[in-house]
């Protein structure tokens, strides 16, 4: 099996594929703190819960593809694969990693890779033209062309991002529940907080996704808009652009990468 795993800023996403297929996934809290041995036992007692795995670390992993965007973590990720996982092939998703996603871009290697990944992993499974929009730390919104190309991109603060600097920032109020208010006129503080940060961010995606479609595309119509990340369920029923949910999107672009690589080492 493969085990692909994805470095946020705020989390860490596993995920283990049975041929195109992701069987199983795990969530954690990204630490740059961490070091290598401590990553290899926290990944040991996740995995050794899966019932096609072997209580030994490394055993029924044929694979391993990796992507971070905290270069500390992807140094302790990449002493973990050459201690723990000596004989299984790793691909880190780095300058030099075949993705086949041109990067039209000023300087290319100023695009993150979970966004490089992300495109591939898009335009794989609905074609192109398309935007992927990637609810994470921060909200990412990046347009890849008819042709399969990298076209560019936006990043905008994310949402708890705005919900922490609301309440540090602003003397009356504090951190909420990121949840749907009863209503968009807030009645309260937090529902006033609550429909500002949701139907904020949905207004955002919606104004954003439809500026990109019309500069991709003759016809917007054409571009799909894709919505991933953690927070992507909290906006997906307030947005009118958003035409399909993949959750595990920046996984199955790490899967592909790996296949890409592995088949021409």
């Amino acid at each position: 099996m493969l085990l692909t795993i994805d470095v946020g800023n705020t989390h860490t996403v596993l995920g283990l594929f049975d041929g195109d297929e992701i069987v199983e996934h795990w969530r954690i809290s990204t630490d740059p703190r961490r070091t290598a041995d401590e990553l290899a036992v926290l990944m040991q007692g996740l995995m050794g819960m899966h019932p096609l795995l072997g209580e030994e670390l490394g055993d029924g992993i044929d694979g391993i593809s990796i992507c971070s965007t905290v270069p500390s973590v992807l140094h302790e990720l990449r002493e973990v694969t050459r201690r723990y996982y000596g004989d299984v092939p790793s691909i880190l998703v780095e300058p030099g990693i075949k993705t086949g996603v041109p990067i039209l871009m000023d300087n290319p290697k100023e695009v993150g890779a979970d966004r490089i990944i992300n495109a591939l992993a898009g335009i794989h499974l609905y074609g192109g033209p398309c935007i992927v929009v990637d609810f994470g730390t921060a909200t990412t919104f990046d347009a890849v062309s008819a042709r399969g190309e990298y076209a560019g991109g936006a990043i905008a603060p994310g949402i708890e991002i705005s919900v922490d600097a609301l309440g540090a920032r602003g003397a009356q109020l504090r951190k909420i529940e990121l949840a749907r208010p009863r209503s968009v006129i807030g009645k309260n503080t937090v529902e006033a907080m609550q429909s500002g940060i949701l139907y904020g961010f949905a207004g955002q995606v919606d104004g954003l996704a439809t500026r990109m479609a019309a500069e991709l595309a003759d016809d917007p119509e054409d571009v799909t808009v894709i919505a991933t990340g953690g927070l992507a369920p909290l906006v997906l029923r307030e947005s009118t652009v958003i035409d399909v949910h993949e959750p595990w999107l920046t996984l199955v672009g790490l899967r592909l990468v790996y296949e890409r690589n592995v088949s021409t080492t």
